[in-house]
């Protein structure tokens, strides 16, 4: 697929959903080149901000298989990846594959489930794969874990390590709606006299696998890739930060900006889509010193600061 029939395709499947997802277009947009750079992706933010429904408009519109797990306390490893059950008919045991083997899985509330459940996800989302009793299963292509968790309601979670957020190549949040937007929402729901709502599908699996290989088409020169390294170096030595980004989220900072000169027609990155694409890939792998919690001090607030003190490269187009 061309990088501009991708980038068509990507602004339909934006207009697509924002039938329903209301003026959150910035959110929409990175949660597609999150799908587009074949990425999981992490959604933290407040109840009821259309989390769920957003994924699963997105699976809906994107034309892919879509299944969601509500992780709890008591959910096993074995009840999302599946497991060998004892066929009696043949006298053997056979596998009966679990929710991940699907497109698109929704893991909500992913932090509520004990940290045994969680890691049974670390080996799809990085292999694209379930391995039961020595046997590997492949799960459907493409495929992304799209999680959610509520960053304020602590009882009975329990947090994501860092090295299962460093899988995720982005962290998105939804944010309050404003008060227009707000009304907007109500217009809309007593307009179609139903509390489900469903679209159709834009793209299909197929088409979803040609764009991520359009990506691959994307240039990014010896300057951009300077430039991102030197941003991820500079997590490592900010006077805030405890631990800074690994290798792996230059490489999820170098895809997602590659993706976002994709949707704006260029086969070439500029320094513009790395900063724009920052925040999303670096943020959530940071870790921030203990006491800085007391002024408030988030981890977007140190991206910011390094963006704007890192030299931004001069790049020939």
């Amino acid at each position: 697929m061309q990088i501009v029939e991708a980038a068509q395709l990507s602004r339909t499947v934006l207009e697509a959903l924002q039938q329903v997802i209301v003026g959150k277009e910035q959110v929409l947009q990175h949660l597609l080149l999150g799908l587009y750079s074949g990425g999981n992706i992490l959604i933290e933010d407040f109840p009821g901000l259309a989390k769920t429904l957003t994924a699963r408009l997105l699976a809906q519109v994107a034309g892919l298989d879509f299944k969601r797990i509500q992780f709890t306390p008591d959910l096993l490893p074995g009840d999302i990846t599946g497991g060998l059950i004892y066929n009696q008919k043949l006298s053997e045991f056979e596998f009966r594959p679990g929710p991940l083997f699907t497109n698109l899985v929704l893991a909500d509330e992913v932090n509520r489930a004990p940290p045994k459940t969680q890691a049974a996800l670390l080996e799809v989302m990085q292999e694209r794969q379930v391995t039961i009793e020595g046997t590997t299963y492949p799960v459907p292509q493409p495929f992304v874990v799209l999680a959610t968790q509520n960053p304020i309601e602590l009882e009975g979670t329990y947090p994501l390590p860092e090295a299962q957020l460093d899988r995720f190549i982005m962290r998105l949040h939804i944010g309050y709606p404003n008060p227009e937007e707000e009304q907007q929402i109500l217009a809309r729901r007593g307009a179609r006299r139903q509390e489900r709502i469903d679209l159709h599908s834009v793209l299909n699996a197929e088409q979803l696998l040609s764009i991520q290989a359009a990506v691959e088409h994307v240039h990014a020169s010896d300057p951009i890739e300077r430039y991102i390294v030197s941003l991820t170096t500079a997590t490592r030595q900010h006077a805030h930060v405890q631990i800074g980004a690994s290798p792996r989220g230059s490489l999820a900072l170098y895809q997602l900006a590659r993706a976002h000169a994709m949707v704006q027609e260029r086969d070439f990155v500029l320094p513009d889509d790395v900063k724009a694409m920052a925040s999303a890939a670096l943020a959530h792998r940071l870790l921030l010193k203990p006491e800085l919690w007391v002024r408030g001090i988030q981890a977007e607030h140190v991206i910011r600061d390094i963006l704007e003190r890192t030299p931004i490269p001069k790049v020939d187009v």
